[in-house]
């Protein structure tokens, strides 16, 4: 398992341990929402090949973000979420989601909260009931 550990003075993508350690933790992000019965209608009729290519796109973005070295090619958020009909109670439960698989890497609580800074600037462009 990838270490997380705070590095001080450094970009987030670097206290987390770089791409390899945020790989780990979008997977697990991943897995806790695949096994919540709120994101069901999410999953269906996707390729193996789509998922992964979702799940890169994701962390390639928070690597950008994050201060990385990665490029993020995806959409923007209102379009790539478009249609789908997030609502709130499915977003809070994502962030939740997104804490826990934090809180599982031990994730120091400064960047923890920098972490989900990173999704929250997109809630009103993801979710739209």
């Amino acid at each position: 398992m990838p270490s997380i550990a705070r590095k001080p003075g450094k970009a987030l993508y670097e206290r987390l341990g770089g791409h390899d350690a945020i790989g780990a933790l979008v997977d697990e992000l991943l897995r806790r929402m695949r096994a919540d019965p709120m994101f069901a209608r999410f999953g269906g009729g996707r390729s193996i090949d789509s998922t992964r290519r979702g799940r890169e796109f994701l962390v390639s973005q928070i690597c950008e973000l994050s201060g990385g070295p990665s490029v993020y090619y995806g959409r923007d958020m209102k379009t790539a979420h478009g249609g789908l009909g997030i609502t709130p109670a499915e977003w809070e439960a994502s962030i939740r989601h997104t804490a826990a698989a934090l809180d599982h890497f031990k994730v120091p609580a400064k960047e923890k909260k920098e972490f989900i800074a990173l999704f929250e600037r997109y809630r009103n462009e993801i979710v739209e009931a």
